[in-house]
């Protein structure tokens, strides 16, 4: 009775799992702070506008708009593409709802993205101890992991939205754990609204949402069933509604769907082909680029090599503990009295394999979209969160000897730490003094000279920006435009990156009132002899008024 009205914190269990989830808890800032350390920097000098990863200034300057006005007031998107209503890029905007609710409680700057990364994966870590709790040894299996697997802490240190799906999908395995061992409702609702919200996101994550649809087809079945198919297609549809309405287009297909439409123009079996020589191509490609990444650690190999060993992992512990399921089964039958510890032991190795056979399917099903949708270096990228989930799953497997642990980080730590020498994937931006004096003398030119449109219709082209991705110097050497300065605009201002194709064929009627180019190119020099207004010009960046 004494015990029973302890306070929490007195209780054995209780203060272990507190312990553990701080703990982990503390390891991306741990990490964070490492990784900043070995190139002798502070964290503090972390800087966006450094970064060469353009997608991170797409992601910043919407959210900006979105604080600031609901929705950014001039069109976002490329080759001056635009969504039919408001003004957000190609990627749905729902990727970016945790930023925005923290920019809405602590404001938004160039830090912000940075610092919601690491507060959110903390908080994530925390949230799953403290659903799984996991035992000492698997708390520290998945510190060691966590902390080789350095593409986490670099993409936590940006401003790139994948964290957020790196910790969404963590969260929803944290409670999909915690469902199994102990079956709650409002569990079960949470993961299906989770699942939503990552479809939402990505819809390559929809595959996320079969889990919840399995627990609760095995709870109610066909009511289950209705239920989930009901859920999946109301995901399917909203998602399609948000591409549709909210996604300008992007310079090519985000994905490839003539596999599809070869089954309607080709018959079952063209089709079957069409598929099958698709396969072998892009399976080709794949193995070729798994070649290069242990050679030489060509990050789009290095990556599928990772990915493909957590695959192997995974299927083939769920095989094996299926076989222990199975011989435990037989056992039982043929004893006649069943003890408490053999049906925890059978409970608790069925709900280990329910999630390790559901996160392996979800790896093979990804791999086959990935050949069949993708281009491989475009979605390499996305295959990163498979893998966060992946070694959190590895953690939590009953080891004797830690192989598995030690084989995934031997090839994390040779893959990501010792082999990681491609400065675009693994280097970090820091402050440089410098590009820091540029920046803030653009972003003083831009407060002075461009007139962001407030009382108009808006969206509209006169709050965007044609960014020039690359134009030609006089000597014909190409020359990426200093984009990174995009990053000083007026809260509001829309963005277009435009390949100088499309300028060109285009000069006459572009629609976006201003243009950012590099200076000195082809494209400077034909607004000069058009005798558009020059708003500012430096040795790298030139901007100009086209009406």
């Amino acid at each position: 009775m004494i015990k029973r009205f302890k306070p929490w914190w007195q209780q054995d269990k209780r203060y272990r799992t507190l312990t553990q989830a701080l703990l982990l808890a503390l390891l991306p800032v741990v990490c964070c702070f490492v990784r900043c350390a070995l190139d002798g920097e502070a964290i503090s000098g972390v800087w966006l506008p450094g970064s060469r990863w353009n997608d991170e200034l797409f992601y910043y300057k919407q959210v900006e708009g979105i604080l600031e006005f609901g929705y950014p007031q001039g069109y976002f998107g490329f080759n001056e593409s635009h969504a039919l209503n408001l003004s957000f890029a190609s990627w749905s905007p729902v990727i970016v709802f945790p930023w925005v609710l923290w920019g809405l409680i602590f404001g938004w700057n160039l830090w912000s993205p940075i610092v919601c990364n690491i507060v959110i994966t903390s908080l994530v870590c925390f949230v799953f101890v403290w659903l799984v709790k996991p035992a000492w040894k698997q708390l520290g299996v998945l510190a060691l992991l966590f902390s080789l697997y350095t593409p986490f802490t670099r993409y936590i240190l940006s401003g790139m939205a994948e964290v957020i799906c790196f910790c969404m999908l963590i969260l929803f395995y944290g409670l999909a754990v915690n469902y199994l061992n102990r079956s709650r409702t409002y569990k079960l609702v949470l993961l299906f609204i989770m699942g939503v919200l990552m479809t939402l996101m990505r819809p390559y994550l929809l595959l996320f949402l079969l889990l919840p649809a399995y627990l609760w087809i095995r709870r109610n079945g066909w009511r289950g069933a209705l239920g989930s198919a009901a859920v999946i297609g109301a995901a399917l549809g909203l998602y399609a509604c948000i591409k549709h309405y909210l996604g300008a287009e992007y310079f090519e297909p985000l994905y490839f769907t003539d596999w599809v439409d070869a089954f309607f123009e080709r018959g079952i079996f063209g089709g079957l082909r069409f598929c099958l020589a698709r396969l072998y191509g892009m399976g080709r490609s794949f193995l070729e680029a798994m070649v290069r990444g242990i050679r030489t650690g060509e990050p789009m190999g290095a990556y599928f090599c990772g990915y493909m060993l957590i695959l192997c992992i995974l299927a083939g512990q769920s095989f094996l503990d299926w076989r222990r399921l199975k011989a435990l089964g037989r056992a039982s039958a043929d004893s006649v009295v069943r003890d408490e510890e053999e049906v925890a032991a059978r409970r608790k190795l069925r709900n280990g394999l329910v999630v390790q056979l559901h996160l392996a399917f979800s790896f093979a099903a990804m791999f086959f979209a990935l050949l069949l949708m993708y281009k491989l270096e475009a979605g390499s990228r996305h295959l990163l969160t498979f893998m966060t989930a992946g070694i959190f799953m590895i953690a939590l497997m009953d080891t004797k000897y830690f192989k598995k642990a030690v084989l995934t980080g031997a090839a994390f730590a040779y893959f990501f730490s010792y082999m990681a020498v491609d400065p675009l994937y693994y280097e970090l931006p820091y402050r440089q003094e410098s590009e820091a004096r540029q920046f803030s003398e653009w972003e003083e030119l831009f407060d002075a000279r461009l007139e962001l449109e407030r009382e108009a219709g808006v969206p509209n082209f006169d709050n965007s920006v044609i960014w020039v991705y690359q134009d030609a110097d006089p000597d014909g050497t190409l020359k990426q435009t200093k984009w990174q300065l995009l990053y000083g605009l007026q809260e509001g201002f829309g963005i277009s990156c435009c390949m100088p194709e499309y300028i060109l064929e285009n000069f006459g009627s572009l629609q976006s009132k201003y243009l950012a180019t590099t200076a000195g190119g082809r494209i400077d020099r034909m607004c000069g002899e058009e005798g558009y207004r020059e708003v500012g010009r430096d040795q790298e960046l030139v901007i100009y008024r086209l009406r």
